[in-house]
């Protein structure tokens, strides 16, 4: 079994934009805060995802420009906040983290993936920062004003950060918020290893070397990451585990995490899970399910790369970007 008193950072999960009331409460999925309790969440990332192209059109209630998004998940997001504070609170700092801890609280973590959200304008890192934000992943899955994703193409993969993307990554360098690369071309993800001179994160991620998928970092990447002080937060979703699957192994996730300490190093191995993000099934089923993994992890690597993979190096890096 896993030690007693393990707990978890995980640094990404879409269980905020899964348009359901009382979500923390009552979600029916990977996450809500019984789960988080019975699985030993200790700091838990939630991305206010922003919807683009046909998914902007799809959502409940219609279509909405990026920042009209933003602002509605925002306040799903203050809404949890004030219902659940006797369990969970915000958490900007590592000061909010050991207050939290000390009272017995889930640290909660703000961040956006898109940063569409912006619409190209620069002040409005400033005030997301204000917002609480302290982690944004610069592109989803369609071009912005930053950035182009990840593509199948050889010729769009090789295209960089735009002129703004520069500025918006050395503007969260000096605020202390971490730039997350996943979702990445990877020209923009070459321009951000060149230009950040802060560490940076692949918040959910997996080894494309094992899976193929465009969407995966490569082993010189993992490398670059690792060399650069970043972390990748290894994604528990099917496809990017393994070449068509739908359904999430235990087994899968150990081989994509033991690939990446191997590449990056022990250092840079954490957790993304992309729980409520996921397609398919899970073997582990939802975030209460985290200990069973842990337990397999645990019989490859000693307790002390544990607790770095389960908390230490997601706070480590948290620690030196943040303000």
């Amino acid at each position: 079994m896993v030690r007693m008193g393990m707990r978890f950072v995980d640094l990404h999960c879409d269980t905020l934009t899964r348009d359901d009331d009382d979500i923390l409460r009552t979600s029916q999925g990977h996450i809500n805060l019984d789960k988080l309790k019975r699985g030993g969440a200790w700091v838990q990332f939630f991305a206010l995802f922003i919807p683009t192209g046909r998914e902007a059109s799809e959502r409940p209630g219609g279509f909405l420009e990026p920042h009209a998004f933003y602002e509605r998940y925002r306040a799903v997001w203050q809404r949890e906040m004030a219902a659940n504070a006797d369990a969970v609170a915000p958490a900007a700092d590592m000061d909010d983290i050991r207050a939290n801890t000390a009272a017995g609280r889930i640290s909660a973590v703000l961040s956006v993936e898109d940063a569409a959200a912006l619409e190209g304008r620069l002040e409005r890192v400033d005030e997301l920062y204000a917002d609480g934000v302290r982690l944004m992943t610069l592109t989803w899955n369609h071009e912005n004003e930053l950035a182009w994703p990840h593509a199948a193409e050889p010729e769009r993969m090789r295209r960089g950060l735009k002129p703004f993307g520069v500025e918006v990554v050395r503007r969260m360098n000096e605020l202390g918020m971490i730039v997350d690369v996943s979702h990445l071309s990877d020209g923009g993800f070459a321009d951000v290893a060149r230009v950040s001179s802060a560490p940076f994160v692949a918040s959910h991620s997996c080894a494309r070397s094992l899976s193929g998928h465009t969407r995966c970092l490569t082993d010189a990447q993992l490398r670059i990451l690792g060399d650069k002080g970043g972390v990748v937060g290894v994604n528990f979703c099917p496809r990017f585990l393994r070449e068509g699957s739908l359904h999430t192994t235990i087994d899968d996730v150990v081989r994509h995490a033991l690939h990446i300490r191997d590449k990056a190093g022990v250092e840079a191995l954490a957790l993304g899970s992309d729980f409520d993000g996921v397609p398919g099934t899970l073997e582990f089923e939802d975030y209460a399910g985290l200990p069973r993994l842990a337990d397999a992890l645990e019989r490859h690597v000693g307790s002390a790369e544990m607790d770095k993979i389960c908390s230490g190096n997601a706070l480590r890096l948290m620690s030196e970007v943040w303000r």
